[in-house]
């Protein structure tokens, strides 16, 4: 449900802009009419060029969607973009964009978390480089009646439409097995995809998402602005953080490689592979609240003779949720260049 109300949000929105555009368009214009010239007179189209540099977050599996605010801080990584915008009426722009943002999640930052005890135990990392092809319609609150030289000091702006992503996640190993290595996730079938006895595929490294947001642009001089936006991607996969459904069975991730084994189930890691914290006082105060370590008799907890309710390596238990697909939420800073209409061209002498 809430994927076909962003769906129809932005198709409103891009029906907007095509009225809006026509209603610019008269048929005497195709024969040089009186019409033509007052529209000239009234608004030209003009096109524009940006480059950005801002913040990228991601809520997922690893980054829980009920804990908004720690989950845009605690993963919070980087993001470039560059847009073409083609301003098609006073208030209506078509944008082409592409953007490059790294994302990244880590069950480690639920240590000592109340309610978050099983994510710690779960233990799972991930970051994934997503690049992103997007085209957008554009709506701005106060018109440019004429060319850009007459736009607004301030603009404020929404816009809304669709995007075409590749991405690849991956993550850091045990250090025994590869050290100071990032290894790609979905070769490795982590949740038994594309294996046999397993009914789901590999998913893809080609997805969709609906990008919606607002933003304000600030009038430099003739030919400049800066702008500041605030951009959020709904996206139609589970897996940019390779986590969405249920453990495989060890033993048959372990017949495809020790490395798929590994990655598939981590929660019997001492060390949190991508920060290199110990987590054994966090491991001991699990088992000791579901009361299955003593610890007037402490032993080590990372050995397979401890078997853990919900990780115990069977396959039936649930690594991820596909309830809720993955996002991620991008803010940018950019500056933005006004390309002149004409280009005066010296006397000849």
């Amino acid at each position: 449900m809430k994927k076909k109300v962003v769906l129809l949000v932005v198709i409103a929105l891009l029906t907007s802009i095509a009225q809006e555009s026509l209603g610019q368009f008269s048929f005497s214009n195709l024969f040089g009419g009186k019409n033509q010239t007052r529209k000239r007179k009234t608004f030209e189209p003009y096109s524009s060029v940006s480059l950005g540099i801002g913040t990228s977050s991601y809520y997922g599996e690893l980054s829980p969607y009920n804990r908004f605010i720690q989950s845009t801080i605690n993963g919070m990584r980087w993001n470039a973009a560059f847009n073409f915008t083609r301003q098609l009426s006073p208030q209506f722009g078509l944008r082409f964009g592409l953007t490059w943002a790294r994302i990244s999640g880590d069950d480690n930052y639920m240590d000592g978390v109340s309610g978050y005890e099983a994510n710690f135990m779960r233990n799972l990392h991930f970051r994934n480089d997503i690049k992103e092809l997007s085209i957008v319609g554009q709506y701005d609150f106060v018109p440019t009646l004429k060319g850009s030289p007459r736009r607004a000091s301030i603009a404020p702006y929404i816009f809304g439409g669709i995007a075409v992503f590749a991405h690849d996640p991956v993550a850091k190993p045990e250090t025994p097995l590869y050290p100071d290595e990032w290894v790609r996730l979905q070769p490795l079938h982590t949740e038994g995809q594309g294996l046999p006895g397993y009914t789901a595929q590999p998913y893809s490294l080609i997805s969709v998402a609906v990008p919606l947001g607002i933003g304000v642009r600030y009038k430099l001089n003739h030919n400049f602005d800066i702008g500041l936006e605030l951009g959020y991607r709904f996206s139609f996969t589970d897996y940019l953080d390779d986590v969405g459904g249920n453990y495989a069975a060890t033993a048959d991730l372990a017949a495809q490689s020790p490395l798929s084994a590994a990655m598939g189930n981590r929660t019997l890691e001492r060390i949190a592979a991508r920060t290199g914290k110990d987590r054994t006082a966090g491991v001991i105060q699990y088992l000791t609240n579901i009361g299955i370590y003593d610890p007037n008799n402490p032993v080590d907890p990372f050995t397979s003779s401890f078997i853990v309710p919900g990780f115990d390596g069977n396959g039936d238990n649930k690594r991820g949720s596909s309830k809720y697909k993955d996002s991620y939420m991008l803010t940018t800073v950019k500056l933005i260049y006004y390309i002149p209409a004409k280009i005066k061209c010296p006397p000849l002498r």
